[in-house]
Parts: C-alpha cells; sequence; structure tokens
C-alpha cells in the first residue's frame, strides 16, 4: 500500500487514484477507540473463562507502527492475559536450537493471549536481507513454517498474523522524525539506518514470505498504516472479528461502606512526600 488512496472509476471509465482520507484527528480516534477497548475487555474475560489460547503475530518494516499499534490492544487490558512478546537477538546457546524454539517457549497456555511483536518471520525478513542467515536458510524456513503454524493451530491455538504496511514516504518522515526528536532518538538503531537503503530488498523478502506462508489455516492479514490511527483501529476491528468471543453482560457493581472510625490515628506522610513543582 502507497500513501495513494483507492482507485475511481471516472465517467469516461479510465481508472485513476482518489485522494487518500485526511489524517484522523486525536478527538476523533479517542472517540473509537473507546468502544474498541471495551470489546477487548470482553475479549479478555472471553479468553480467560474459556482458556482459549491466543497468537497475534505483528510483523512489518521499522516504523511500520508496530509497537503502536500494540499498545493500542493492550493498555486497557491485564498483562497478565495479554502477553507481549519482543525478543532481542539470540544468544549463542539460542543459535544452537531448532530455530522456532525460543519463540515456542512464549507460547501461550490456557487463558493467554499473546502478542509477538516480530516473530519467527525473522528469518524471512530481517535476516534474510541482512545476511544474519543463509538463503537456503530462509527458503528452508519458508517451506516448513507453514506446517508449523498447522501443528499449532491444529494444537487449538487461535493464530492470527498481520504485516503493517507503511509507504516509502511515511517511512523516512517518521525516520526523520526520530532523529529529530530527542525523546524518540533511542528507537533509532544501526540496523535501521542499514535497513533503510534496502527497501527493494525488503520488498522482495515481504513479498516472498507473504506467497510462501500464507495458508488457509494461518494468512496474512495486511493493513495500511500510514495514518497510525487510522492502522491501529482497522487491526483491533479485525482482530476482533476473528476470534469467536462473546461479549460479557455487564456487572452490577456497588462500591461496599468504607469504616469511619480508627482507633489510631493513621501516620503523617508529610516527612515521605517527594518534592512537588508542578
Amino acid at each position: 500500500m502507497s500513501k495513494a488512496g483507492k482507485k475511481t472509476k471516472t465517467d469516461a471509465g479510465r481508472s485513476v487514484e482518489a485522494a487518500p482520507p485526511e489524517r484522523m484527528k486525536e478527538r476523533e480516534y479517542e472517540k473509537a477507540l473507546k468502544p474498541l477497548h471495551a470489546e477487548l475487555v470482553a475479549l479478555q474475560d472471553w479468553v480467560k473463562a474459556s482458556g482459549a489460547r491466543v497468537v497475534v503475530v505483528f510483523e512489518g518494516r521499522d516504523t511500520a507502527g508496530k509497537g503502536g499499534t500494540i499498545k493500542a490492544i493492550t493498555e486497557r487490558v491485564s498483562p497478565r492475559v495479554f502477553r507481549v512478546v519482543a525478543l532481542p537477538a539470540p544468544s549463542e546457546q539460542e543459535k544452537t536450537q531448532m530455530y522456532i524454539q525460543r519463540y515456542m517457549a512464549h507460547f501461550p497456555s490456557a487463558g493467554e493471549v499473546v502478542i509477538f511483536d516480530r516473530s519467527w518471520y525473522n528469518r524471512a525478513g530481517v535476516e534474510r536481507v541482512m545476511g544474519f542467515c543463509t538463503p537456503d536458510q530462509s527458503e528452508r524456513f519458508l517451506a516448513l513454517v507453514p506446517l508449523v503454524e498447522k501443528a499449532m493451530v491444529e494444537s487449538g491455538i487461535i493464530l492470527v498474523k498481520y504485516w503493517l504496511e507503511v509507504s516509502p514516504e511515511e517511512q523516512t518522515r517518521r525516520l526523520q522524525g526520530r532523529i529529530n526528536d530527542p525523546r524518540k532518538t533511542w528507537k533509532l538503531t544501526d540496523m535501521d539506518l542499514k535497513s533503510y537503503g534496502k527497501w527493494n530488498e525488503y520488498t522482495a523478502a515481504r513479498d516472498a514470505m507473504i506467497q510462501a506462508s500464507s495458508s488457509q489455516w494461518a494468512p496474512w492479514h495486511v493493513a495500511g498504516t500510514d495514518d497510525k490511527k487510522r492502522g491501529r483501529l482497522n487491526v483491533i476491528v479485525h482482530l476482533l472479528s476473528q476470534i469467536p468471543y462473546t461479549s460479557a453482560e455487564p456487572r452490577d457493581v456497588a462500591l461496599p461502606k468504607r469504616t469511619t472510625k480508627s482507633k489510631k490515628a493513621p501516620l503523617d506522610m508529610t516527612p515521605f512526600e517527594i518534592p512537588a513543582p508542578y
């Protein structure tokens, strides 16, 4: 996907590019996100009650918005149910293991949703493009991964895979923003800079990955994220549609009465207070 909008037909029957929608405003975004957060809480309750096991994979180029999308999904649910896994580069010991072994250690138990911020698909993406594995290793991975994911699904895991698509222009804008903003420089790694010049190589790797590993039991879902807010909302709506949860009935909750009398005066907290410049 690019910044261009959807194709539409003119009166003469020619296809033209429609203008992309205006970037979503913060107020509009928050209004749309609130009911989706309520549905994610309902999903969480269903996962706990049913003992479901869910794996959600997020892949995409640098700056595609994986972290922000995951934060939008998880910010109103329990980290005991929704676990985020973002593994560092493999250790020397892990390099001697079966490739997917270190990821399998994080697969969900009953009543858990595990979200992978990058996943075993590193072998088809960054490792392939940056030379951290051989072409034969990457091709063998793509030949085997559909079988591994079929075994996951047949074991009862609900597996949902997302590729977040960002245009080259938007990626440049976001990376430049990281350079210029001291709050974001920690996000800019040497690997980001080395990868930036390999747009076409990453495109070829993405295409090969999706063609080889999008299966009936574990298809890929692509979400455009040039507008981060729209992209996050679209992913959440789609994710909710992929899991057969049922919305819980609202609970009738009332706060109990507090005790109003105490035999002992409470501790004076003033000596322990931090400075309050704001």
